[in-house]
């Protein structure tokens, strides 16, 4: 059972928290944590929502989760095991995506506020689309390793780190890092098996500018045409292309091509009991492994795309293991051709997923944070919100902070929450197609006619072709989030970097920082995973003086105890 808190928090506030309807959007590591909070501090009426099911993997920190739940839904056993902390608690499980459009706009407007648990953007897009068109207050929270955030404002305010991406010619000629030979195999999975695409070809390219000159391409390239994936001979014949681009291997050292029939059976520094011996995720596979768990992948895989309907494709999935073991397989093969250290399975996918290592110390951190906000929510003090980062300062040495800042008014520029939510898109209206736009930028319908036919037929159409040019003004509408849209189109011959499209309304320096915190932005699994962190590391709570305490904070700064910007902050030791 719950325990009585009207003695700690109030009779007033433990009312509006028994009376007030929360839905949690995400049961995965914040959402177990915040479930567990929320019912230990008397909210009784919950629902919550997940599409996942329960893997291994979530088991060393998503602790209301077993072993024997393994492939269960997420919601529905967080729902069973946390309701057995307050028996009187009515919570409602849905297994189910919150994209969906059975959760609308009336599905928002019953509960008296929205709580993200997610761990995707887009995802995270929608639902605050969806409580600005409800008008329902919503508590966003991420964590990324060690960091963490709980921010009370529209979550597209702010510019987001962009995904990383890489140069096709290095991807197709020159790897030097073993995430280029895993965004290669991703590429070969689905040119192969996925919906092909021209710009994921995985054969050398020979109009690598750095690869010939001019003059010289006919005489280094062999007179060879490129030809596609599917007709290509992988790590062999492709290999003995790239070496007649003798240009790109003056400064680097060049791949060695492999025979199939006598590929390595060892893994270097490392001797068959320790390769036996070890986890098999966690091991580094032989050549000779990895080609036979790439030949089975590959028969598997063409057996899955052969059960589906015709014009049917598979989808890149980090958590199939057949569709794993081929990325694994393919990558560490092509690694070892370009003498790029060679990965486990683990850190490939991580690598492949983006995923950034959970901490479940960080987890119970933020959720209990957002709960606090939650309940100056109900109370109506929605002004002494706070937005809260749990964050690394490297010139505190050793110590992690909690850091403050109050809550800012709404981005004028936000395409999500101002008043004329307008978004400014540079491209080439000359090459832009129709499905180009609808699949790439608008991320939904383009409808031209309501006639059979009519509309697809103009796919391939460009944006000119309609005489959509420089300064035309498209309006886009989302009829399920009752949103608006005025797209911008500015046209160029010719974009930066060969982009096919920018945005060029959106500014990174209108993200405002919170008072003596600077968030490490981590952009993908690796970054997180060489971050060396000590386990004795100190947990600090940064905010402002009270009044009258100025001068003893700057003389600590002067005499170099504390090192973070004015106003002077003073700090509390939580843990150890």
């Amino acid at each position: 059972m719950a325990a009585n808190l009207d003695g700690v928090l109030g009779n007033s506030i433990q009312a509006n928290i028994k009376s007030s309807k929360v839905l949690v959007v995400g049961a995965g590591g914040i959402g177990c944590e915040l479930l567990k909070n929320l019912i230990l501090t008397g909210f009784r009426d919950i629902e919550i929502i997940d599409l996942d099911t329960i893997d291994v993997s979530n088991l060393n920190r998503q602790f209301l989760f077993r072993k024997e739940h393994i492939g269960m839904s997420k919601a529905k056993i967080a729902k069973e095991i946390a309701g057995r902390l307050n028996e009187s608690a009515n919570i409602k499980a849905h297994h189910d995506s919150i994209t969906n459009s059975d959760y609308g706009v009336p599905f928002y407007k019953q509960f008296t506020l929205v709580m993200n648990a997610l761990d995707n953007k887009s995802a995270r897009n929608h639902v605050n689309r969806m409580c600005l068109a409800a008008d329902i207050p919503l508590i966003e929270s991420g964590t990324a390793g060690y960091l963490g955030q709980g921010v009370t404002e529209c979550y597209e305010c702010l510019p987001k780190t962009r995904e990383k991406t890489f140069p096709g010619c290095t991807i197709r000629n020159t790897p030097s890092e073993p995430i280029h030979c895993i965004v290669w195999a991703k590429h070969l999975f689905n040119q192969l098996f996925g919906e092909e695409d021209a710009d994921e070809d995985v054969s050398p390219d020979a109009a690598d500018p750095n690869a010939v000159g001019e003059q010289n391409h006919k005489k280094n390239t062999g007179n060879i045409d490129r030809i596609s994936t599917r007709a290509w001979a992988l790590f062999h014949d492709d290999i003995h292309y790239l070496l007649r681009m003798d240009k790109l291997w003056k400064s680097r050292c060049a791949p060695v091509p492999l025979n199939w029939n006598n590929l390595p059976d060892a893994v270097a520094c490392s001797s068959k009991t320790e390769m036996n011996n070890e986890i098999r995720d966690q091991r580094i596979w032989s050549i000779k492994e990895c080609a036979e768990v790439f030949e089975k992948a590959v028969r598997d895989l063409k057996e899955s795309i052969e059960n589906l309907k015709e014009g049917k494709h598979l989808v890149w999935d980090k958590d199939n293991d057949v569709i794993m073991d081929f990325v694994v397989a393919c990558s560490n093969i092509r690694a070892h051709v370009f003498g790029i250290a060679q990965n486990s399975r683990f850190n490939i996918k991580s690598m492949a997923g983006n995923i950034i290592p959970a901490i479940a110390t960080t987890n119970a951190i933020i959720a209990g944070l957002i709960v606090i906000e939650a309940m100056k929510i109900v109370e109506g003090k929605l002004k002494d919100c706070k937005m809260v980062f749990l964050t690394k300062r490297p010139h505190l040495k050793k110590k992690y902070i909690l850091a403050t800042n109050k809550l800012s008014a709404p981005n004028p520029s936000c395409i999500v929450c101002s008043s004329k939510p307008e978004v400014t898109v540079k491209l080439n209206t000359s090459s832009f197609t129709v499905k180009m736009l609808e699949e790439k930028i608008v991320k939904g319908t383009i409808l031209i006619s309501s006639e059979e036919g009519e509309t697809t037929a103009n796919n391939e159409k460009f944006l000119s072709d309609f005489n959509i040019k420089d300064g035309s003004r498209l309006k886009c509408d989302d009829f399920v989030q009752n949103y608006q849209l005025v797209l911008n189109i500015v046209h160029a011959d010719r974009l930066e970097e060969d982009n096919e499209f920018e945005v060029i309304s959106r500014t990174e320096d209108a993200q405002p920082k919170p008072e003596c915190s600077q968030s490490k932005k981590i952009t993908n699994g690796t970054e997180a995973m060489q971050e060396t962190i000590d386990d004795d590391d100190d947990l600090m709570l940064v905010q402002n003086y009270p009044s009258g305490n100025e001068e003893s904070g700057q003389k600590r700064e002067r005499e170099g105890k504390c090192d973070l910007s004015e106003p002077s902050p003073k700090r509390i030791k939580i843990f150890k």
